[in-house]
């Protein structure tokens, strides 16, 4: 059998703790060749666009992100090639002329808020994970991280989330846990269920 590199899919909503189970499974596993692959990287480029009309992106909405790029990109990982992973300026909101060499690894963590709404994703992945934290929770982190690290102020925080943030994660980000084949509470804190997922990850590349 033709050996090919295991992915998995870790989603969520923003503050959930998707990024601090992926970190979590990164280096429990960097003693093997390991990459993280993030979805936001593929947002559309929106060169074409004038800067006032790319102020209007909602990139919590599916049709935010180049999955046919990403999907492509996926596919030459699978097959052990290179690729030129995408940068976005969100200081222009549009994609950066730069972009970042990856190169191929045994395990591909995919991880990203809608990386489980695409059923061309899916259908690549071994493992999918829906990080499933309360709304309660996830805008206290948001809150935290975007006025430490992004310089925003409390009320412009609380206007996205409520305007777009928590409707885009109802109707969009939140149905598509019934993709998961694991579904871990309270993001990267549940170290059993991180725990179990490394283990399977692990009987996969044996397999592989």
């Amino acid at each position: 059998m033709e050996k090919k590199p295991a992915v998995i899919g870790v989603a969520g909503g923003s503050g959930s703790g998707k990024t601090s189970v992926t970190n979590t499974i990164y280096e429990t596993l960097k003693d093997h060749s390991i990459l993280v692959l993030e979805q936001d990287y593929y947002y559309k480029d929106q060169s074409h666009l004038p800067f006032e009309e790319r102020l209007k992106t909602n990139y919590d909405h599916p049709f935010a992100f180049d999955n046919d790029l990403l999907i492509e990109h996926l596919g030459q990982l699978l097959q052990y090639e290179p690729i030129e992973k995408p940068v976005y300026d969100y200081s222009r909101h549009t994609r950066s002329e730069q972009t970042i060499h990856v190169e191929p690894k045994d395990v591909i963590i995919l991880e990203g808020i809608l990386v489980l709404d695409d059923e061309r994703l899916r259908n690549l992945m071994d493992i999918k994970i829906y990080v499933d934290t309360d709304a309660d929770l996830r805008i206290i982190r948001r809150l935290l991280r975007d006025i430490e690290e992004r310089g925003r102020t409390i009320q412009s925080v609380i206007d996205q989330y409520t305007n777009v943030v928590r409707p885009m994660h109802n109707q969009f980000i939140e149905p598509t846990k019934r993709y998961a084949d694991v579904i871990i509470p309270e993001g990267g804190h549940n170290h059993v269920a991180i725990d179990l997922v490394v283990t399977k990850l692990q009987s996969i590349l044996e397999q592989k």
